[in-house]
């Protein structure tokens, strides 16, 4: 794999971007290639800021099609089933124990209940919101969970009104240090909603926990930016900086730095292709990446890549690039779907593999799917 950095000089305030491509446009080799620590993703050696893989350790097993995952208040965290609609409870060294069905899913090739977010107030208020695919359209759904966590009921709908479709869902939930419910959407497979201030698709959607629109929305809208082909991951950085991944058509995917009222290219610009928009910080070609959901630590964005079957390091500076990326667990344990910051430093993901109808399948491995403990630790000299 070779790595480029972006070869022009931003402009002053703008975002440095860099590349990660296949060389001569060959596929990775199917044995676990994670690199040593401090080991670029070209094989050259490079200096590691921040913190690194180490020891895995399998939370859960057996799930199908896991999809949100979300940490609550003590530490325990739930995960959103795709296909069964199902919400879980997980504790290190137990068992996931089932906590209700959401209501009104309806699956599709990537749609289903997608993404999970914990209210900040979750203590006093029990509330959860998920993200669900349905008709006439999609919405995002204030969900009350039981004191016990052995129950849950569907109490509003705080958004709807997201074009549905057989892909193209985005499905994302993240609170921002703001207070604000960060939205991920697709364009439902079709380009022309990313650009269309009338469609809430192709969008990251910016709300109250409520569903009232924020008064410093740009758009006086729930739209915060535009011209986005298919987001599925949000992050926020120790500084607040808000960072996106971004499914890309057949040339470039992308992790763009959020910014209010921005539109960033689709349909008309993928990647660094093309003049219009926002250009991304780091790009990473389809067959490496297929990105889904990202967290920040370490001094990196985390991103998990479902066709590349493999967890992207992607080190930053506040709204910049700060290195080059590097990929670890290359093929070991199939599509990465979610990645999120634990309590205690580490970050937990969910394998994919389950999920067959989505583009870049492989076959589950026995014990598929799961959830997986990655200790950050720092790198050796």
């Amino acid at each position: 794999m070779t790595v480029l950095p972006g070869c022009t000089a931003p402009e002053p305030g703008a975002a440095q971007d860099s590349t990660a491509q296949n060389s001569a446009g060959q596929n990775n080799t199917a044995q676990d290639s994670t690199p040593e620590p401090g080991a670029s993703a070209s094989g050259t050696a490079s200096v590691t800021r921040g913190l690194v893989p180490g020891e895995v350790t399998e939370i859960a097993r057996g799930l199908a099609m896991p999809w949100g995952l979300a940490f609550l208040p003590d530490g325990s965290a739930l995960v959103s089933e795709r296909a069964s609609a199902r919400i879980l409870h997980l504790r290190q060294g137990r068992n996931p124990t089932p906590i209700g069905t959401v209501p009104g899913v309806e699956v599709s090739s990537e749609g289903g209940l997608l993404g999970l977010a914990v209210s900040p107030a979750f203590d006093r208020d029990h509330t959860v919101y998920a993200y669900v695919s349905a008709s006439p359209t999609n919405r995002v759904v204030a969900l009350r969970l039981a004191p016990d966590l052995r129950s849950l009921r569907q109490e509003r709908v705080i958004l709807e009104g997201i074009e549905t479709a057989d892909r193209h869902h985005g499905g994302r939930l993240r609170f921002g240090p703001d207070g604000n419910l960060w939205i991920g959407t697709g364009d439902a497979f079709s380009p022309e909603n990313a650009a269309d201030d009338g469609s809430l698709n192709g969008k990251i959607l910016r709300i109250r926990p409520d569903g009232s629109i924020p008064p410093d929305n740009p758009s006086g809208t729930a739209i915060y930016s535009s011209g986005h082909r298919n987001v599925q991951g949000i992050a926020f950085g120790p500084d607040g900086t808000a960072y996106a991944s971004e499914l890309g058509h057949r040339t470039w995917d992308e992790l763009n730095v959020l910014r209010p009222g921005r539109d960033y290219g689709w349909p008309e610009s993928e990647g660094r292709n093309g003049s219009h928009g926002e250009r991304p910080i780091f790009t990473v070609h389809p067959d490496d990446a297929s990105p889904s959901g990202i967290a920040i630590a370490g001094g990196a964005v985390w991103m998990g890549a479902l066709g590349g079957q493999r967890l992207w390091r992607l080190p930053v500076d506040g709204p910049r690039a700060d290195g080059d990326p590097v990929a670890s667990f290359v093929q070991r344990y199939g599509r990465i779907r979610t990645v999120e910051p634990a309590p205690d430093g580490s970050l937990w993901i969910t394998t994919s593999n389950t999920d067959e109808a989505t583009w870049g399948g492989t076959d589950p491995r026995p014990g598929d799917d799961r959830i997986l403990r990655v200790e950050l630790v720092r790198p050796t000299s």
